[in-house]
């Protein structure tokens, strides 16, 4: 029975990967792009999307780790995930109201809030993953859970690219411009739905952890233990020295990786490529994706999880250089193919190894901190990428820049010591005293 009620616990909690991944395609990655650039920003569109993009993800860093601190002090994970998850829902559902031109400042708006939910909600979704998978079990659960992403997520996409290709024919006494936007505005209102229904699982099936706290903490107000907890983490770096040398190298090498998924779009349009190959190249990397997180959850076993990460950020490397060669559609169909047997292994392996390494009393205030490596990818990269695109006027010369992201982050992850940092997180949580 005990084992039934853990293989339902993962498969709800990697169903919201499931859920929330149409925002990452249909939001981030494809429609509110093309439809910000066709319909609403003109020729700025470029410049203003990669600032938004960063304006949006330095917020839900900047707000993470805290609000894990708390979280993980009141036992209310999986309450802070709902109201943020409730946030990027309503965000998206109201981007179906951007119409015109004039509205470019409240798709912005709607963007950053509905970034801020998104990347918010998946901080305390990270955090259940050393709840509900074992030590051994976590890189595989987390490549699950990345490849229920790309599948669900590549699925509504797919949808909602035949949406928008049959409106013409489907609203034939309507212009065709017209027809089509509206179909966009239909596909955005579409991931608040899709967010909404497939994110019931996990709040009835995956229970909230158990409650610790250290000694000293019970009678203290609930923001003054967050915020002591997060000063006194700050403090305790050389403590944690693996875990947070390793959230440095993810700090780094994640700003290529980010920057690659927002704004790749941005840039083929940039080189003249049409919608259909650039949502196109989406919906390969989707379906394409998923085969392989799963093939990179297993890849550790032999090659080593360091070994793993440094293949893929190889790859990566190559894709930016490649990338400031490509003149022709079907080159970006194959970088987005490169990118495809990457991307999901590299984040899931870098999500299951920090769970190795931090205490897991304390799992989502130091999820916080990889909220913030983690969003700061769509801070410092897409706003690099902008300012030389800004300067130079040459986009080719703003994805190479990538390559420096990839190799820095290699050079860092080699000081890391993972089973020390095991070690460590292990002596931590031995400290905690479970409370009722």
């Amino acid at each position: 029975m005990v084992d039934q009620l853990k293989k339902k616990a993962i498969r709800a909690w990697t169903m919201y990967d499931w859920a929330n991944s149409a925002f990452a395609t249909t939001i981030m990655g494809a429609v509110l792009p093309n439809y910000f650039s066709a319909f609403i920003a003109g020729e700025n569109s470029l410049t203003l999307w990669g600032y938004t993009v960063a304006i949006g993800s330095l917020i839900a860093a900047a707000i993470s780790p805290v609000l894990g601190a708390i979280a993980d002090f009141r036992g209310s994970k999986k309450v802070f995930m709902g109201v943020f998850a409730a946030l990027g829902i309503i965000a998206t559902a109201l981007m179906f109201f951007i119409r015109t031109p004039g509205d470019w400042l409240l798709a912005c708006v709607l963007y950053i809030l509905g970034t801020i939910g998104f990347a918010g909600s998946l901080v305390f979704y990270d955090a259940l993953l050393p709840h509900v998978a074992e030590p051994d079990e976590m890189d595989m659960v987390s490549s699950r859970g990345y490849a229920m992403g790309y599948i669900g997520g590549g699925l509504l996409l797919l949808i909602n690219v035949a949406m928008i290709f049959a409106g013409p024919n489907l609203l034939p006494n309507m212009d065709s411009a017209d027809a089509t936007a509206l179909m966009m505005r239909l596909s955005l209102a579409s991931v608040a739905v899709w967010w909404a229904v497939f994110s019931i699982p996990i709040f009835r099936d995956v229970k909230e952890p158990a409650r610790k706290m250290e000694a000293g903490e019970e009678q203290l107000n609930v923001l003054i233990v967050g915020f002591s907890r997060f000063f006194k983490a700050l403090k305790e770096i050389r403590k944690f020295k693996d875990l947070f040398i390793f959230l440095l190298a993810f700090f780094v090498y994640a700003n290529g990786i980010g920057t690659i998924i927002t704004m790749a779009v941005a840039f083929g349009s940039d080189l003249g490529f049409s919608s259909t190959i650039l949502i196109g190249t989406l919906l390969l990397v989707q379906f394409v994706a998923a085969p392989f997180a799963i093939l990179f959850g297993k890849l550790p076993q032999k090659l080593g999880i360091k070994n793993t990460i440094y293949l893929s950020l190889g790859i990566y490397s190559l894709v930016a250089i490649v990338g400031f060669f490509m003149t022709k559609e079907w080159h970006f169909l194959l970088l987005g193919f490169g990118v495809a047997t990457v991307q999901g292994g590299s984040q899931a392996l870098s999500r299951s190894l920090i769970g190795k390494m931090m205490p897991k009393s304390k799992s989502a205030e130091f999820y916080g901190f990889f909220s913030v490596s983690e969003k700061f990818n769509t801070v410092i990269g897409p706003a690099v990428f902008s300012l030389i695109n800004q300067l130079t006027d040459n986009s080719r010369l703003a994805i190479f820049s990538l390559v420096v992201f990839f190799l820095a982050g290699i050079a860092i992850l080699r000081k890391v010591d993972i089973e020390r940092g095991i070690a460590v997180a292990k002596e931590e949580d031995a400290k905690m005293v479970p409370v009722e």
